[in-house]
């Protein structure tokens, strides 16, 4: 983008001056609406949702078989809540505000298998398809136990097709383990800043690992073109998929049980929000549209991005979506939150949800290691930066009066609310790793 364009485009979105400075700043979406006037715009609704979770309680059984450690969650891939009190009273202190209410983490950075939010998505995606090709060849029936999937026959038939994927780091991850298990043939395209212990991990279960010198958007378009040829390889487009979309969705149903469970109140009175890491879109995306569903207006949902890579913030604050990238003003995209180095958000969940995502944020890499310091020395819960970014979303939405007021969120109502700091991952990283994650954080 020449400087002429930028500088009329700036007339009009005089955010953009602030993003090309790599400023932290937020941006409280002004046409943020209701449930019922945005549901619409999605072309998804909770029958989608709920054919999601039935299937995935279909593969429960061989969950169970291939992966031993979800025996105890009877083959139901999910993640524990924790209060994180210690946490909120020091960015209280830190960021001279009053955060009221209670702060959780949900620790979907610890979810079984592969250790980050893509287990949700990236795992559903590539079971739905391993169903179908089962299915059509009249190797399986929705009536049998899944965990016939585990059987020498299903894993042959499975190796005789291909899946493949680009990916910054943990999608790449959680989708190269479980095709891998089931039998797939299966190609990671890595992007540059994916994590080297990631791609040894993949290379150690025989995923095919294609490294890429440039960002994720050549690393997704190099998958897709490699796939297109192919009738037997299957691509997952993390741009564009629905069926990674929805599977993250179920996500809403299980986190209203969680805090049924745990007596947390959700309605007017006692808002709950939700701040969601996002990258290319497709996993934040997901689990705000099944949160919105689960909740209704009650839930209030904003994505955090780098500084770097404010992909989403800027495709919905100038409506251009995945018709503008990062780079075009001058962002170069380079993060150490690696699952958030994305360039060029998903057209489809900027169009599909910018109704129903009441704001954004951008953070620093300076800020995402401090806090990462804090959380492992305070709350004894270790985490990869890119998983740090939702942690101030509390400080924004607090500090914003503006908002409150626009949102009808009276002073009552912010001391009861609710503030879910949406972990994306870490469970999976080597001791080394974080070693040196920490003392980045200087401790």
């Amino acid at each position: 983008m020449n400087n002429e364009r930028l500088a009329e485009l700036a007339s009009d979105f005089p955010l953009l001056n602030n993003l090309v400075n790599l400023e932290e700043l937020s941006w409280f979406n002004p046409n943020a609406t209701t449930l019922e006037v945005g549901l619409p715009y999605v072309g998804l609704g909770e029958k989608d949702v709920r054919d999601a979770s039935e299937r995935l309680k279909r593969f429960a059984p061989y969950l169970c078989k291939a992966f031993p450690e979800l025996e105890a969650s009877e083959g139901i891939i999910e993640s524990a809540i924790q209060a994180i009190p210690a946490m909120q009273e020091s960015m209280s202190k830190k960021y001279s505000v009053n955060i009221g209410g209670k702060m959780l983490i949900k620790k979907d950075s610890h979810l079984p298998i592969s250790g980050s939010i893509k287990a949700r998505g990236g795992i559903y995606e590539v079971l739905k398809h391993a169903e179908e090709l089962a299915l059509n060849a009249g190797l399986l029936s929705p009536k049998d136990n899944y965990e016939k999937l585990y059987s020498k026959e299903l894993k042959a038939f499975f190796s005789e097709h291909s899946i493949a994927v680009g990916s910054t780091g943990n999608l790449g991850m959680s989708i190269g383990i479980i095709s891998a298990k089931l039998g797939f043939q299966v190609s990671v395209h890595m992007s540059a800043d994916a994590r080297e212990w990631k791609k040894n991990k993949l290379r150690s279960l025989g995923v095919n690992v294609v490294e890429h010198t440039e960002d994720y958007g050549v690393a997704v378009e190099n998958g897709r073109e490699a796939a297109k040829d192919d009738p037997k390889c299957f691509f997952i487009d993390d741009e564009n998929s629905r069926n990674l979309f929805l599977g993250y969705s179920v996500a809403g149903d299980r986190l209203k049980k969680q805090f049924d469970e745990l007596n947390i109140k959700v309605d007017g009175d006692n808002p709950l929000f939700v701040y969601l890491p996002c990258g290319v879109g497709g996993g934040p995306g997901g689990v705000a549209f099944g949160l919105k569903l689960a909740f209704g207006d009650n839930v209030h949902c904003i994505f955090a991005e780098p500084t770097h890579s404010p992909c989403m913030l800027l495709g919905v604050y100038t409506g251009l979506h995945d018709g503008i990238s990062v780079q075009e003003i001058g962002i170069d995209n380079l993060t150490a939150a690696d699952g958030l180095a994305v360039g060029r958000a998903s057209g489809f969940v900027g169009r599909a949800m910018e109704r129903l995502l009441d704001g954004f944020y951008t953070i620093t890499d300076e800020s995402m290691y401090e806090l990462l310091g804090d959380m492992a020395e305070l709350e004894d819960v270790r985490l990869e930066p890119s998983a740090l970014s939702g942690m101030v979303g509390a400080v924004h939405v607090s500090k914003d009066h503006e908002y409150q007021s626009r949102m009808n969120l009276t002073l009552d109502k912010m001391q009861n609310a609710t503030h879910l700091v949406w972990a994306t991952g870490g469970g999976m990283v080597p001791e080394d790793e974080m070693a040196a994650y920490l003392a980045k954080s200087g401790r």
